[in-house]
């Protein structure tokens, strides 16, 4: 194929197919650096990873990434986490928003262009993939009604911190009532008078067979719902008061349990803010 067909493929992709701005899908992924590997780690994502490894890529239109200091994995829950082992494992989590109808798409390229990064020398081994999964939207629900930023603006909004919240349907079958329970129910009154400006509401889907060698099979993919809380404060500030007691909640629906209840903040892209506060 000479230069010229090449890139008219490109014109003729463009013109089929979904094209909305809806999050319709999402790349959630809690990454762990290696002990003495921090800096090497976080530098390798700012500069060259979150680019060549994420947004230069088809149908992902969003990102954005999250610290979790030592201060702050400490705030985590419940102890015994079938996601975390131990809970405090993973300092850094990275978000992606993907154009709805366009996740086939783009696995293909992201599969593609992983193993081109590595063959080529640019994937940084020394860290640990604690949850790395793509999703599905579900629902997004708002505590301010139709005021304020959409989902679609969540990862470009100024948000001050985000929580990760993962559960578990219990036992399976039940993911659609949890989802109901959470949308009409648990969400709104929890919503009400917080910090958190809305929460965006995913279910995990499986990775492809030809993924990376690095990263594990996603566990959970017909039981697991996975949160995410955009707050308008500082997690540290409005912790105890908005955050704690999530896991008694669900466990009192009956209809699941909490497995991870995590804060995080915004990095600041193209600096090591915060790297020296991730160990003890």
């Amino acid at each position: 194929m000479n230069d010229d067909t090449h890139s008219e493929r490109y014109a003729e992709l463009a013109a089929v197919g979904p094209y909305g701005v809806r999050p319709g899908h999402a790349l959630i992924t809690l990454v762990e650096p290696h002990p003495g590997h921090e800096y090497a780690y976080n530098r390798w994502y700012e500069d060259d990873h979150y680019y060549a490894g994420a947004m230069a890529m088809p149908w992902m239109y969003a990102g954005r990434r999250w610290v979790a200091t030592r201060e702050l994995r400490l705030l985590r829950y419940p102890e015994d986490s079938a996601v975390a082992r131990p809970v405090t494992t993973g300092c850094y989590l990275s978000t992606y928003w993907i154009t709805e109808g366009r996740h086939d798409e783009h696995m293909k390229w992201t599969v593609a262009i992983n193993r081109r990064l590595d063959r080529d020398g640019r994937v940084c081994h020394d860290r640990t993939h604690v949850l790395t999964a793509f999703h599905d939207h579900e629902t997004t629900v708002y505590r301010d009604g139709t005021a304020g930023p959409r989902d679609v603006h969540a990862l470009d909004h100024p948000y001050r911190g985000l929580v990760l919240e993962v559960i578990d349907a219990e036992p399976a079958g039940r993911r659609a009532g949890m989802l109901d329970w959470l949308r009409t129910r648990h969400l709104p009154g929890r919503l009400e008078g917080s910090p958190a400006a809305m929460v965006t509401v995913f279910r995990p889907t499986p990775l492809p067979g030809d993924r990376m060698g690095y990263v594990r099979q996603v566990e959970g993919v017909d039981t697991r719902l996975t949160l995410l809380w955009f707050l308008e404060r500082d997690p540290r500030e409005c912790w105890a008061e908005h955050f704690t007691g999530l896991d008694e909640q669900v466990a009192a629906s009956g209809l699941g349990r909490v497995e991870l209840v995590a804060p995080f903040l915004p990095t600041v892209p193209g600096t090591d803010t915060y790297v020296t506060e991730l160990r003890d």
